[in-house]
């Protein structure tokens, strides 16, 4: 087997960013970072955790410093990687994390469901913003359409695997370690039915046709977990990951974060999703009664979070009306409180028994003005209602498809809510 032919050039240049990175990651901050992260994470806060990710890059080159110097495109993408990191530590760090090492994801196919999505048109407003609206065509209209969804076939491809792991490995040895990595997957199952149908179509049959919804969301339960069985099975299962779903991951109660796994039954060449954190969120359910998310999402999102060690739930949907069916859901410790949800009502639900990621709003970087004094309040609005309540907080700003062409806004951002949560 040959590895991929990189040219001096190409080698020389992630070589250098390389050493960057290691430098990075060999900073004691980076150790007093991890304990803070495993401190929320253990529902023993020092203080908010701040973090910052989903970014337009598009907009954050003005001064060249994402512009790529490579040739080949495997060489692209780890420059790529490597450039974004080093420009958000230097621009925006908050309470990142870099460690001393690179990571080789594996190539693994067939997590599919055997129907591709199908888009009418996409809605674009920015030419260079990747981030843009779809609309999709429903391929499962009737209940015969159901029979078209199929259980994931999960192969390694190993030669290709291989091949990247011993690429990196001669490209950075004696810079910096590269490890083989698994795969994190997530229950964002609502989010796939919606790209397979379209959101009009399936809020009305929840409400006009629940046993056929039913049904969609039971067979596609089924095909996620004959997934799950395939990545353990197979050992392709990734652990010790730094973050879970834009947030800091880092925790003393899984066994995969642990130095040594003596004694914990867990086997790096084979983890168990019990080893792991999971994700997981129902969007489409914004607008959806907590009875609706119940009966629709949580019942059935059980059987995967129980697999898990630990959950991050939810996204951009507003879940402070429904912590008491989220309760249901099994080793769940963060719920995500997006920039639509009453952070008071959720504190006082929640209390001390999870932590809140605090998705601060998008629309403060958007405008023609940059709201620094509305980012202000809302931060310490949040944190004394979770002083009240002894509620974990993080504050986690993503999903960011424009920050007007001025990337500084995302730097007083940081610099503002970091002053904040220290003090």
């Amino acid at each position: 087997m040959e590895m991929i032919s990189i040219s001096a050039q190409d080698k020389g240049i992630l070589r250098e960013l390389g050493k960057k990175y290691r430098e990075i990651a060999e900073l004691p901050v980076q150790k007093e970072t991890i304990t803070l992260w495993k401190a929320i994470n253990s529902l023993k806060p020092v203080r908010p955790m701040v973090m910052i990710d989903q970014l337009p890059w598009h907009e954050l080159n003005a001064e060249g410093e994402l512009t790529l110097k490579t040739s080949d495109p495997f060489c692209r993408n780890i420059e790529t990687k490597l450039r974004r990191e080093l420009y958000k530590w230097k621009h925006f760090r908050t309470d990142m994390v870099i460690e001393p090492v690179l990571r080789s994801s594996p190539v693994v196919e067939g997590w599919d469901f055997g129907i591709k999505v199908k888009e009418t048109e996409k809605a674009v407003t920015d030419v260079n913003n990747d981030v843009v609206g779809h609309f999709y065509n429903d391929q499962i209209k009737e209940e015969e359409d159901i029979q078209k969804i199929k259980n994931p076939a999960i192969r390694l491809n190993k030669e290709k695997t291989e091949k990247d792991f011993e690429t990196m490995q001669e490209i950075f040895t004696g810079v910096i370690e590269v490890k083989k990595e698994g795969i994190m997957y997530g229950f964002p199952v609502w989010d796939v039915i919606v790209m397979l149908r379209g959101a009009g179509e399936l809020l009305l049959d929840m409400a006009l046709r629940p046993e056929f919804m039913h049904k969609i969301i039971s067979r596609f339960s089924e095909a996620y977990l004959a997934g799950l069985d395939q990545l353990e099975t197979q050992g392709l299962l990734g652990y010790g990951f730094r973050t879970i779903h834009c947030s800091g991951a880092h925790t003393n109660e899984l066994p995969s974060f642990l130095e040594k796994f003596i004694g914990t039954g867990f086997d790096p060449a084979k983890p168990r999703a019990k080893d792991t954190w999971t994700f997981g969120m129902a969007q489409i359910f914004s607008t959806a009664s907590p009875a609706m998310h119940d009966e629709f999402e949580i019942e059935y999102a059980k059987k995967w979070y129980e697999r898990f060690g630990l959950v991050y739930y939810g996204c951009c949907e507003p879940l402070d009306k429904k912590i008491g069916v989220i309760r249901k859901l099994p080793n769940v410790r963060k719920i995500s409180i997006s920039p639509w949800a009453d952070v008071k009502n959720a504190t006082e639900q929640i209390g001390k028994d999870y932590v809140i990621s605090r998705k601060s709003s998008p629309a403060f970087f958007s405008r023609g003005n940059f709201e620094l004094d509305a980012i202000i309040k809302d931060t310490k609005d949040v944190i004394t209602d979770c002083k009240k309540n002894g509620t974990p907080v993080e504050f986690i700003l993503k999903d960011l498809s424009t920050v007007n062409y001025e990337p500084k806004r995302l730097t007083e951002w940081a610099d503002t809510v970091m002053k904040i949560v220290k003090k």
